[in-house]
């Protein structure tokens, strides 16, 4: 079997329009940002469609922290959730996150927003995510966003 068949066969997609949120608020806020749109661009499987602007937000949750800058993008994949989530956690692992602290400070955050017209529900990965109707700038983004999901 070639590549794209041993994906679907696998439990993949094909081709179904995602969108990634990202977050920094530890050093340099906008690199950081910037080298997780190269290695998410660099996922195999993944192609970004579209970056929405990028906005400073105040941290929420009980950790004191200094603001967050937050964009998010839409992509075009052939992962399915959890595939993709395990690249953008290997993205973050590769941003120098290190998982100490939850709603801690972070090189990085990918968090996976919406996926297609798709549910999920995991123990490490739910979609749309859990806090989306909690978060207003996510709203902004997406809306920022949108056209590219048609």
């Amino acid at each position: 079997m070639d590549d794209v068949t041993d994906d679907v066969v696998a439990g993949d997609v094909i081709e179904d329009v995602a969108f990634v949120a990202l977050g920094s608020n530890v050093g340099d806020r906008r690199k950081h940002l910037s080298d997780a749109l190269n290695r998410i661009g660099a996922i195999p499987g993944v192609v970004i469609l579209a970056a929405s602007r990028v906005e400073e937000t105040e941290p929420i949750g009980p950790v004191a922290q200094g603001p967050y800058l937050n964009q998010m993008v839409a992509l075009r994949t052939s992962l399915s959730p959890p595939r993709l989530l395990a690249a953008l956690n290997e993205a973050e692992r590769e941003g120098g996150r290190v998982r100490t602290v939850r709603w801690g400070p972070r090189t990085i955050d990918l968090d996976i927003v919406r996926y297609a017209h798709t549910t999920w529900s995991s123990p490490e990965l739910q979609v749309p995510h859990r806090e989306l109707d909690n978060r207003d700038f996510w709203q902004r983004e997406l809306a920022e966003l949108a056209e590219v999901a048609i």
